[in-house]
């Protein structure tokens, strides 16, 4: 039962932080840009760098919300599989 409980935790956690990664890039994004809707940015170089890491920490959310799915999913069919049925009892006639 501890490993079933286990997997509902991190499936949890790693969706959380998926989601909660790709909010923060596209938050960093809307703040970043100006009156016009353009991105601004002190240097080419920080432009770059911040696009490239960007682009990976959404790679990086991407494959935790997978990953947290595929936890949620495998807890669902575990929980169905361990779940004890109910024995049926039926008296036998005298």
């Amino acid at each position: 039962m501890e490993a079933i409980t286990s997997q509902l935790i991190l499936g949890i956690i790693a969706l959380a932080l998926g989601v909660g990664i790709i909010y923060w890039i596209n938050r960093r994004k809307f703040y970043r840009r100006n009156v016009a809707g353009l991105q601004e940015f002190s240097s080419f170089e920080a432009s770059v760098f911040v696009r490239f890491m960007e682009r990976i920490g959404k790679l990086l959310a991407y494959g935790l919300i997978i990953l947290g799915i595929l936890f949620l999913c495998i807890y669902s069919s575990e929980k169905d599989r361990k779940e004890p049925q109910p024995e049926i009892k039926t008296e036998q006639p005298a």
